[in-house]
């Protein structure tokens, strides 16, 4: 075996937070490879972005995260080499983290910089540990909402103890692998564990889907029981006559209310900046026909747009402005592109999508640029004006220019051509006029729009 990793996708993405994919689940299947053991589906699976480095903190924070340690410091026989994994975590030599049932793993990158796989196994829990522990918490209302406050009381645990299910691993519980083919724990192991442990620390599902389930199933399980205690505790008679009954508020008896309800509290404030996307980088192969990096480029631009529509929402003068129209598909493949500068493969196949060829829509995202939907509906669109558009426009050249000097101008439709025929203008239907230049063989987008012809003129002759 090789002394190194070929990271095959692992590549650090850079230091941009935590993100994770939906954990969804799917069941579990079998692996000939682990002796028949389960694993987990697709679905279930989260991976976290690389975190930044922790210089001057702790790495856990939560007692629960600090019992992840011990129980890594517990086992490993060389505390050297957990010593030196700690200082790989600290200075954020960790990449994506990927966290699937039994199973975390990530690719650290030692001091020279050399890339090495590293993966830390977890006992999953049975079927019937699994149902004793959903069984206790569904007795101690408290559980649920601490986890659903990402929170992991010392009570839970003891609890789930007592009910023969341990949650935190012990002493030789945490079982290395990695390509630098060290028999124990190794730094690269080491430093996956310390960054595992400020992963807990924001959030104990990890380590409920390290032992096998995700939040996702979890919290359908837990309702299942719910419900079902439910229903055991009333008549099917009465349940049926509840269901019957109307829900809710009578309107006339919630507006009587209005003046002794306290008001509504005040919004969240805008974040400083749009959300990180999760990084779809894992050891899962897509589903057919699924593109990754598509798709994460698609995520990242609905995180800017999302923010950019929070932004206005919250404007002092969100509520008078017009409602935007819709885009259409090929509309908004153009401002894809205009906003998220994809990589030249991904633009190629906008363009397919889109109807246009690559030159036809490097040209209408410069039109984007200059004003949006309104310039990009004049690049596509041709109408013919009404006689009295014409004729102002005709005064207003006229009066821009000493007689004789006006450039010829010849009108079809709404686009006006300058003799010679390298330069061009283009009336909207919003009255305004868009300067245009022949490149090549194609018109493209000179400037902004004026309300004046002669003004657009110029900037399509490039004269002041």
């Amino acid at each position: 075996m090789s002394d190194t990793y070929e990271t095959d996708g692992y590549a650090n993405p850079g230091h941009d937070g935590e993100e994770y994919d939906d954990d969804g689940y799917e069941g579990v299947g079998r692996d000939p490879a682990a002796g028949g053991a389960e694993v987990s589906a697709p679905g279930q699976e989260r991976t976290f972005a690389a975190l930044p480095p922790a210089r001057g903190r702790g790495f856990a924070e939560s007692w629960w995260g600090r019992a992840w340690l011990k129980a890594l410091e517990d086992t490993a026989l060389d505390g050297e080499q957990v010593k030196k994994g700690r200082l790989l975590a600290r200075e954020g030599k960790v990449g994506a983290v990927s966290v699937r049932p039994g199973r975390i793993t990530a690719v650290v990158q030692d001091r020279d910089s050399t890339p090495y796989r590293s993966d830390v196994l977890l006992q999953q829990l049975t079927e019937e540990d699994w149902n004793r522990f959903l069984d206790m918490a569904v007795d101690r209302a408290g559980h649920i909402a601490a986890l659903l406050d990402r929170e992991m009381p010392p009570h839970l645990v003891e609890d789930a103890a007592a009910a023969g299910v341990d949650l935190l691993p012990g002493i030789g519980d945490l079982d290395p692998e990695c390509t630098c083919e060290a028999w124990d724990h190794c730094p690269h192991s080491a430093a996956l564990c310390y960054q595992v442990a400020r992963l807990l620390d924001q959030d104990p599902f990890v380590l409920l889907l390290m032992r096998g389930r995700g939040e996702r199933r979890v919290l359908d399980d837990l309702q299942v029981r719910i419900t079902a205690r439910a229903a055991e505790r009333q008549p099917a008679e009465s349940s049926r006559a509840e269901d019957r009954r109307a829900r809710g508020v009578r309107a006339d008896e919630a507006f009587a209310a209005q003046e002794i309800l306290p008001p509504l509290p005040a919004p969240p404030p805008l974040p400083a900046e749009p959300g990180t996307p999760p990084s779809l980088d894992t050891e899962t192969e897509p589903e057919p026909g699924l593109d990754p990096a598509a798709l994460e480029v698609l995520a990242t631009d609905s995180a800017v747009r999302a923010y950019r529509m929070l932004a206005e929402a919250l404007s002092p003068d969100h509520g008078q402005q017009p409602v935007q129209a819709a885009l259409t598909p090929d509309q908004d493949a153009v401002r894809l592109v205009a906003d998220a500068r994809p990589e030249p493969w991904l633009m190629t196949r906008l363009a397919a999508g889109s109807g246009r060829q690559r030159a036809e829509l490097d040209a209408a995202v410069r039109a984007w640029g200059y004003g949006g939907t309104a310039a990009l509906t004049v690049f596509d669109e041709e109408w013919t004006p009404d006689p009295e558009s014409h004729a102002r426009a005709l005064t207003r050249l006229a009066a821009a220019w000493e007689d004789g000097d006006r450039p010829s101008l010849r009108a079809v439709r709404n686009r006006w051509t300058a003799a010679g025929g390298d330069v061009q203008l283009r009336y909207g239907r919003d009255g305004r006029w868009w300067p245009y230049r022949k490149e090549r063989g194609r018109w493209i987008p000179a400037g902004p729009s004026d309300d004046d012809p002669a003004a657009a003129l110029s900037e399509a002759l490039g004269v002041g």
